[in-house]
């Protein structure tokens, strides 16, 4: 395969990689419906886990950043450029918050984000973890996590990897709070949900 031909298949494959909707499909094979009819009708890990099913919000968590991290390792592998495994990356995410299969509407990319980070720069995607893990902790809110995690994402790959790293980590956080608009209306609004905890509960305990 050419030069242009392997940058155009790495680049469909990264996309049609990020674009598997797993939590809808574990949900399906579950029995439990389609998962958009169900809480924020969101397909990540975190809508899957208002089923009550923890395990396959934890399967949904692995598989959504696996598929990120896969496509990083799969441009290492076919493509001897550094700026591959990068654009693969960005191309899987995009294909997660946008997959063909469902008419444009996926998932927030938080795990996706994380999962290529981990593959990409790894102590990038350790931090974004570690930072995600203590935000919930503290404030028991799985979207505030998020976009604290996603939000110092350009920081870390700047002090961490580099300044190109950085750069290239701006468009990807700045689709995420993008996505996450609606969220950040209702933690301002004191309506967010708790983790694991329906949207229909917090407005009533607010």
């Amino acid at each position: 395969m050419s030069g242009l031909g392997l940058w155009v298949a790495l680049a469909v494959a990264s996309y049609l990689l990020g674009s598997i909707p797993f939590g809808l499909v574990l949900t399906k094979l579950a029995g439990l419906g389609d998962i958009r009819a169900i809480g924020s009708g969101n397909i990540g890990a975190t809508n899957v886990l208002r089923t009550g099913k923890k395990g396959l919000a934890a399967a949904t968590l692995l598989l959504d950043g696996g598929k990120g991290a896969a496509a990083v390792l799969l441009a290492r592998w076919l493509v001897a450029d550094e700026l591959a495994p990068l654009i693969a990356g960005v191309l899987a995410f995009l294909g997660h918050l946008y997959p063909v299969w469902l008419g444009f509407k996926g998932g927030k990319g938080v795990a996706t984000a994380i999962g290529l980070w981990l593959a990409l720069a790894w102590p990038v995607g350790v931090g974004a973890c570690l930072l995600w893990l203590l935000t919930a902790f503290l404030g028991r809110r799985s979207s505030l996590a998020a976009l604290v995690a996603i939000g110092l994402t350009p920081v870390l790959a700047g002090v961490i990897a580099s300044v190109s790293y950085a750069l290239a980590a701006l468009p990807v956080t700045l689709l995420v709070f993008w996505r996450h608009r609606g969220n950040i209306e209702r933690l301002l609004a004191g309506t967010e949900p708790k983790i694991g905890e329906s949207k229909q509960k917090a407005e009533n305990r607010s």
